[in-house]
């Protein structure tokens, strides 16, 4: 099986292989993810390179089949909420836009005037997020793409209708829209109706079908298999959503957890059977997105190390490059809690100068300043550690589920230091792993979709178990001191 696995700075390309009740995986190819800003009538547009990203898929797919074949299935997942649009001829109609991109600024106040935000969340259980697809298609109403399109694909079913021809959108990825039901699993008519009103325009018919992940959608296209060394491989519809992905392969057990899908973004909740759609989730901005096996994950996002990416590009494009692993290190003597951020303030949500938005706020709040590159990453780290406490409360609360553990999967799983943090933060132990958390998700369910894997979700949490090496972490320290670090942000 290959995994197909892009993220907001690089994509990869993951062979898996499933042998007595274990996954064994090998990353065969990574690329770099480098949007693109384009000059336009008022300013710059943020873009993605998809076409690069296309190309290095490719070389991935071809290096995995020579390498690691011959290739049963291939899954795709991505970031949510962007999309590309096409013309009658199949033609793309440009590069899809980044959702950090300053056009859908104002957007969800505007989408209001068509759909009050109450009744917009009654229909969608989704948080308010101004780069949701809903926002993005009241921004771009009127625009030459828009008017010229025949079909809407956000990018993971964009890539697979390369790939295998398909016109499908995977549902995981469809619930962070704006736009979907989650109770019904499907579009939501009363936000296309709203939409309709607005100079986006009646965009139903640009949707594709609706599919579930674990479908099978078809052979890669004759001409790729012969190219790529592909033939017989299957295109299956996975958690095309990389966090859906990535809560597969959180290896729950029968303690009550939460989880913690840490990477650019930082996904914290819970996994449900159903939605829960309320008032106070609407006001707690938590999300109902849908996940894969029937599931629903009911989180928020956070700010995730996108701060200390950002940081890190700052200091390297100043001539002071900085190593992550001493740095953390460095990070870890500096005394605790001295400074802390709301990361999820939309001060830190654009791409530039981090260390100074941090200096910024640290004079404003009247905090000590991060001054060393040590003491910046830890107000982050402490920060990040703080959001996920009031995160991970807040589900509990809005639930009534009660939490024994947490669980970090993806990149941030290798990070010791905020692991630990976490830990204290929360009051809870952290058991951290698979940090290729979105990968081995996207694996499984492919596993489960072409026979290779029995048992649903709880089969593929058991292959997730026997595959990883889980690290745990148990709080210490004084949770008075993260309540004093809370009242702190909000004075």
């Amino acid at each position: 099986m290959v995994a197909v696995d892009l993220g907001a700075s690089s994509g990869r390309v993951v062979a898996g292989r499933l042998r007595a009740g274990r996954l064994h995986t090998h990353e065969v190819a990574r690329f770099a993810n480098r949007p693109v800003a384009t000059a336009v009538r008022d300013g710059s547009r943020l873009h993605w390179d998809v076409l690069s990203l296309w190309a290095g898929i490719r070389d991935g797919l071809r290096e995995a089949a020579r390498g690691h074949g011959p290739v049963a299935s291939v899954g795709i997942d991505t970031w949510a909420v962007d999309y590309g649009l096409l013309d009658g001829a199949g033609e793309l109609l440009g590069n899809p836009v980044h959702y950090r991109d300053a056009r859908t600024d104002g957007a969800p106040r505007r989408f209001e005037d068509l759909l009050p935000a109450a009744e917009h969340y009654a229909a969608t259980g989704a948080q308010v997020q101004p780069f949701n697809t809903v926002y993005q298609l009241l921004a771009a109403g009127g625009s030459a793409p828009l008017r010229a399109a025949e079909q809407l694909l956000l990018v993971p079913d964009l890539l697979g209708h390369w790939l295998s021809g398909a016109v499908a959108t995977e549902v995981t990825n469809a619930s962070t829209t704006g736009m979907l039901d989650p109770r019904t699993r499907s579009w939501s008519p009363v936000v296309l109706a709203a939409l309709a009103r607005s100079t986006a325009g009646d965009v139903q018919g640009l949707l594709a079908p609706l599919v579930e992940p674990g479908t099978a959608l078809g052979p890669v296209r004759p001409d790729l298999a012969a190219e790529l060394g592909l033939a017989g491989a299957e295109h299956v519809a996975v958690g095309s959503h990389d966090t859906a992905s990535a809560v597969v392969a959180v290896p729950l057990g029968d303690t009550p957890a939460a989880y913690i899908s840490s990477g650019t973004w930082s996904l914290v909740g819970v996994e449900l059977d159903a939605p829960v759609v309320s008032a106070a989730g609407r006001a707690a901005n938590f999300t109902n997105e849908l996940g894969v096996g029937g599931t629903v994950r009911y989180l928020r996002n956070v700010a995730g190390l996108w701060l200390l990416q950002e940081c890190l590009r700052t200091w390297a494009e100043a001539g002071r490059a900085q190593e992550l692993a001493p740095l953390l290190a460095q990070a870890a003597a500096v005394p605790a809690l001295r400074t802390v951020i709301d990361v999820d303030d939309p001060t830190f949500t654009p791409p530039g100068d981090m260390p100074a938005r941090i200096e910024a706020w640290a004079l404003r709040s009247g905090q000590p300043v991060p001054g060393a590159p040590a003491e910046v990453v830890r107000c982050i780290l402490d920060s990040l550690a703080l959001a996920y406490r009031r995160t991970v409360h807040a589900a509990v609360e809005l639930t009534g589920r009660p939490v024994g553990v947490v669980h970090v999967v993806g990149g941030g799983a290798r990070n010791e230091l905020l692991c630990r943090l976490t830990a204290d933060a929360t009051g809870l132990p952290v058991l951290a792993g698979p940090a290729e958390g979105t990968a081995v998700g996207n694996l499984l369910t492919q596993a489960l979709a072409t026979g290779g894997l029995d048992g649903g979700l709880a089969g593929a949490r058991a292959v997730v178990r026997a595959s990883t090496e889980l690290v745990r972490l148990d709080p210490t320290g004084s949770d008075h001191a993260w309540e004093q670090a809370e009242a702190r942000l909000h004075p």
